[in-house]
């Protein structure tokens, strides 16, 4: 209040001055009347009264002013209302960000914690497949040791190879004599160690490559001959042969030890024109059994 009143006297003798001067220009024709009342008008009147209708003015460009002063307040008041909204408004959005922040670092550290077990799962794939690659080598190993094993069981069992058959498997027959060569079946099987031996043929094949040794006895009797050969893949190796012109048995047997391969088929014949005899007594046997192989 102090100050509006400071200002306000300065500005109405400012007024009244001018008015002065204003009716000084428009009066020139009375200059000096005007002067002399002016001058008995200020020793008997008071100066208030004489710049009135000038206050007057005055106290209305004051309320104009006033007015947009109020104005201009109600302008800056809905600016600051406006302003403070927004401060609000970016407070909330920095909350939001804020907590954005904070879900984003939390999703971060999430990463990284899946990053983290990610790599261990990779390491454990890894491991995985390295323990998978031992196990394939493992197993090839087993295999081929199961294999090993296989064949030296295979082996060990080819090792022990023998048989021993007599012609007849029931009662009492003479073979023979015929005008060629015939296969003799020694159809009564008393051991077959390796199942080398073919009673159904009456052939021995080699299993394994060795040295074999091969023992056949031939029995006989009344005049005729009797005597069967030894046969190697076809070709006859030893001969038992018996002739007598007596009415009694005869017998007679050979034996032979050969260097067999495998698959080399070895087998009696009935000698051309010869008998032989067998009955439950087994008089005509073949055996044969491997010493070692080689």
């Amino acid at each position: 209040m102090r100050s509006n009143m400071t200002v306000f006297f300065p500005l109405l003798l400012l007024i009244c001055t001018l008015s002065t001067v204003q009716l000084e220009i428009n009066s020139d024709s009375k200059i000096i009347p005007l002067l002399n009342q002016g001058m008995e008008t200020a020793q008997t009147s008071d100066p208030e009264q004489t710049c009135k209708p000038d206050i007057n003015s005055v106290l209305r460009e004051m309320s104009a002013l006033l007015a947009e002063l109020k104005a201009e307040i109600r302008h800056l008041q809905k600016e600051n209302e406006a302003q403070a909204a927004k401060v609000r408004e970016l407070e909330l959005q920095k909350t939001e960000l804020d907590k954005l922040k904070e879900q984003h670092e939390a999703q971060a550290a999430k990463v990284k914690e899946l990053e983290l077990l990610r790599a261990e799962m990779d390491k454990l794939k890894q491991e995985s497949q390295a323990q998978g690659g031992e196990l394939i080598t493992i197993k090839s190993r087993a295999n081929i040791t199961e294999n090993q094993v296989e064949v030296l069981k295979r082996e060990a069992e080819v090792k022990r190879v023998a048989f021993s058959a007599s012609l007849l498997g029931t009662g009492s027959q003479n073979i023979g004599p015929f005008n060629t060569y015939m296969p003799l079946v020694f159809k009564y099987v008393v051991s077959n160690i390796g199942n080398a031996y073919n009673s159904h043929t009456g052939s021995f094949t080699a299993p394994v490559r060795g040295a074999y040794h091969f023992e056949f006895y031939v029995y006989g009797h009344h005049s005729h001959p009797s005597g069967a050969v030894l046969v190697k893949n076809g070709e006859h190796v030893f001969v038992a042969y018996e002739h007598s012109s007596s009415p009694h048995s005869v017998s007679s047997s050979n034996g032979v030890t050969l260097l067999l391969e495998v698959g080399d088929v070895v087998f009696l014949r009935l000698w051309n024109g010869a008998w032989i005899f067998d009955n439950e007594n087994r008089h005509s046997t073949f055996s044969g059994h491997l010493l070692f192989p080689m």
